[in-house]
């Protein structure tokens, strides 16, 4: 079974910085582009960032470009989310998602992150 467990939230202060991790499993993590979501209190989820199976091209959502770094480490199929100059707005839960198929999405479980002002 394709497993995907978002971990390294937390609460934090507004310029404060995170790591967030997710751990992938049950399918061949560095053939995949990854993707990181996050669902903010109240709202629709929101894409954030997306990375190529080598790794060699990132997309950002404009909200987060210049502060999130993606990235991932596919020697132990754990994809990463750098997290920097953190504003209350970034609020959410987080979850990385891989499209295994065409159209069919898995979402793992997210994790919190909280920034106080």
């Amino acid at each position: 079974d394709v497993q995907l467990q978002a971990s390294g939230g937390g609460l934090v202060h507004t310029g404060g910085s995170l790591r967030l991790s997710c751990a992938a499993s049950g399918f061949t993590f560095g053939n995949y582009d990854m993707t990181w979501i996050r669902q903010l209190p109240g709202k629709g989820p929101e894409w954030v960032a997306i990375i190529s199976p080598g790794g060699n091209s990132l997309s950002y959502s404009d909200s987060v470009k210049g502060r999130f770094t993606v990235s991932r480490d596919n020697a132990k199929n754990i994809l990463y989310l750098q997290m920097d100059s953190l504003k209350p707005e970034d609020t959410a839960k987080y979850s990385c998602v891989v499209e295994i198929t065409k159209d069919s999405f898995i979402q793992g479980q997210g994790t919190q992150v909280t920034v106080s002002s």
